[in-house]
């Protein structure tokens, strides 16, 4: 409920500065201007951004039932109370996932083939809890209302610099300029903590899903190694979708940066940790029960993704 909150009031601080600093720069009507363009360009984008980002990493659909990672996405999606989502491989050497969709219901999930070599069938299903978490929490729907609050204040700022700004301000010339800085830098600021408190939601949600806190810490781990030493070339054309995998595809961050959409993996790490042994594993749906070897404390499991 903490997590939630700290979304809520992050929210609500983004729109605080989105009105008070909309009035100062543009007036009353600026402000509605400037929502209307802002929210139409992101409905837009949240409406096509799911097959839009596929197409562009070259996603390939899995249709097989029995292959091991739809096998692993459909029980996890049985045990979270959620539809099964389509279910993508991304031809990239570097370890990574994401989800997208505009709801439950038309939901994908895709992870790198990098992610399936270097992972075992724990951590495979602990990344894929992550992101059914993300479905679940409908993450897509709240980063756009972020998104469309933070636009429109850039937008606000623009046109106080084409359009001369809102001449009532009380700041004058000089306090204009300095709101057409400090407000969007403040809201890119709300909004990039409120991409890492998701991040941190959906670590704790994705490790109630799987039932095992460890098997999603462990593969972080991984992941943030996999993401330091090998390159993904696509992500780096196109540094707009990092935010949507589960670490940052671009540099790999020591602590929360405040320009950072992801929180730092030791402290996702740490987090996880500490819910060990305080997890109910008791599935959220009925009947939804996991199965297959790596449902089962055991050695190194010998799936398909086991290395010697």
């Amino acid at each position: 409920m903490s997590n939630y909150f700290r979304t809520a009031l992050l929210l609500a601080a983004l729109t605080a500065i989105f009105m008070v600093g909309g009035f100062l720069l543009a007036g009353a009507q600026g402000i509605v201007i400037a929502l209307v363009v802002a929210a139409a360009i992101n409905l837009f984008a949240w409406w096509n951004s799911g097959s839009a980002v596929l197409r562009y990493y070259r996603a390939r659909e899995l249709n097989d039932p029995t292959h091991p990672l739809y096998r692993i996405v459909a029980q996890l999606a049985e045990r979270g109370g959620l539809p099964v989502p389509r279910v993508y491989i991304i031809d990239n050497p570097q370890p990574n996932a994401f989800a997208t969709g505009r709801s439950p219901s038309n939901a994908a999930v895709a992870a790198t083939s990098g992610l399936l070599k270097q992972m075992n069938e724990r951590e495979v299903a602990g990344v894929m809890a992550h992101e059914l978490a993300h479905v679940k929490n409908r993450d897509t729907l709240i980063m756009t209302i972020t998104a469309t609050f933070a636009g429109a204040i850039s937008m606000l700022a623009n046109f106080a610099l084409f359009f001369g700004g809102n001449r009532n301000s009380p700041f004058g010339l000089i306090g204009t300029i300095a709101m057409m800085i400090l407000a969007p830098l403040a809201a890119m600021l709300v909004q990039m903590a409120i991409s890492r408190n998701r991040e941190y939601q959906a670590d704790r949600a994705g490790a109630l899903i799987c039932g095992d806190p460890e098997w999603l810490a462990s593969a972080l781990e991984k992941l943030e190694a996999g993401a330091r030493q090998i390159d993904n070339q696509a992500a780096e054309h196109n540094p707009a979708t990092a935010h949507m995998f589960i670490v940052n595809p671009l540099h790999a961050h020591k602590r929360d940066r405040l320009f950072s959409t992801h929180p730092s993996t030791a402290n996702r790490v740490a987090r996880l940790r500490q819910m060990s042994g305080n997890v109910d594993t008791t599935p959220t749906s009925a009947g939804a029960a996991m199965t297959g070897p790596w449902s089962r404390p055991q050695p190194e499991p010998r799936g398909p993704w086991a290395r010697k």
